[in-house]
């Protein structure tokens, strides 16, 4: 028989906990090495400020618990806390698409934390399929893996909140181990397409690459300028590439690799990896910032952006759209697209080109592997880390549309 005591194992606080490998959005997927005390002190605390957990509550985050966001807010973080965790690991439309709304419904579900893809999915697939169910039990919402664009937002807010429910739209890394920047609920002020503001404790700043800080609204590097509890020791097995990684980048500060600008009310606006950052004629734009746009036509229902060399402009913008059901592409709805873009950015980040396709690449963790949509827009053979693609059939699929 099974003893009923089931002593803790007694650990150094610095004693490696686990080692994640990252997505490979970049390259070879790197191992993230976190340990025991710090680990456990960031996703405890986020878990239960963020959340805002509650002993009635039952709280569902839907990440794979393989991926960060499922080991620190599904296992780590809630269980830390005593929470009440759902857990589910069928696919959101099996057998209807309104499979994630019905368990809400049957659960009583009080918190759900999810992916702006999955909202995008949702977004396509109707709002006939939550609007048939009750989501009264609903108070917290939550978003995490990309930045949410504000159309998205809206909808997550009016439809599936109904209004009333506050969205966290929080901003963090495999890398950080907890959530770094997003509102507090009751406590935050929210407007879409931003994390707001820093954790308490948490030191953020916007800088150029010789780590001077940045004005209100000018993009810049996100750094953290101080050391957290949850941040990553190393690279497993790779001390060299995690010093050169996270701390070579600019002086005396982590650097995240994504860039962004803060407003006047210190809520930072995360505007992408640094990567998909794309120089046009000398004038950067965020690719979030032209997918954001692109999405908020009533055609679009997800869409990624890229970069391509361009001899008279540096870089010329290639756009991959999926489009709401029914609707099918065309010369016509592309000049449409372009137009719509203009008018909500400017002219400057009209697409050169535009692709329809039924799916993007993606990792399993839900983010678009745009490292692989910038070699198909070149032109190139695909090259590099394909390990964390979720379905293979979707690159074959964008290959035999080139040809």
């Amino acid at each position: 028989t099974v003893s009923d005591d089931c002593p803790a194992e007694e650990l150094d606080s610095e004693h490696p906990l686990f080692i994640l490998y990252t997505s490979g959005t970049t390259g070879k997927p790197k191992g993230i090495l976190h340990t025991t005390g710090g680990y456990l002190t960031g996703t405890y605390i986020t878990s239960k400020w963020v959340f805002d957990l509650k002993d009635e509550d039952t709280y569902w985050c839907t990440a794979d618990i393989g991926w960060v966001t499922g080991h620190s807010y599904v296992v780590y973080g809630p269980l830390a806390n005593g929470a009440t965790v759902f857990m589910y690991e069928g696919a959101p439309n099996h057998p209807e698409p309104d499979r994630f709304w019905k368990l809400i419904e049957r659960h009583k579900i009080n918190i759900l934390y999810t992916a702006p893809t999955a909202i995008r999915a949702f977004i396509k697939w109707g709002e006939q399929y939550p609007l048939k169910h009750d989501l009264s039990s609903l108070r917290l919402l939550g978003t995490v893996g990309e930045p949410i664009n504000p159309e998205a937002w809206m909808w997550y807010h009016t439809i599936i909140g109904k209004g009333r429910c506050p969205i966290v739209d929080t901003w963090w890394q495999t890398e950080t181990g907890a959530i770094m920047i997003s509102p507090l609920p009751g406590a935050t002020p929210t407007v879409p397409g931003t994390a707001t503001r820093p954790f308490p404790g948490i030191l953020i700043d916007i800088q150029t690459k010789a780590g001077k800080s940045v004005p209100a609204n000018e993009g810049g590097y996100l750094v953290v300028t101080k050391p957290f509890p949850s941040m990553l020791r190393t690279i497993y097995k790779d001390d060299e590439r995690y010093q050169k990684t996270y701390w070579s980048e600019i002086p005396h500060v982590y650097f995240a690799g994504d860039g962004a600008r803060r407003d006047e009310r210190g809520y930072f606006w995360i505007m992408g990896r640094v990567d998909d950052v794309i120089n046009v004629s000398g004038h950067r734009l965020g690719t979030a910032e032209v997918e954001s746009a692109l999405v908020s036509h009533p055609a679009v229902a997800e869409a990624a952006v890229v970069g391509k060399p361009d001899e008279l402009k540096g870089q010329a913008i290639s756009a991959f759209v999926t489009l709401e059901g029914g609707r099918t592409g065309g010369d016509e709805l592309k000049a449409e697209l372009r137009a719509h873009v203009a008018k909500e950015i400017g002219s400057l980040a009209k697409p050169d080109d535009i692709r329809f396709t039924d799916m993007l690449p993606k990792t399993r963790s839900g983010k678009i592997m745009r490292r692989l949509l910038r070699e198909i827009a070149a032109g190139n053979q695909v090259a590099g880390d394909t390990t964390t693609l979720e379905d293979f059939s979707v690159l074959e699929k964008l290959r035999q549309d080139e040809e």
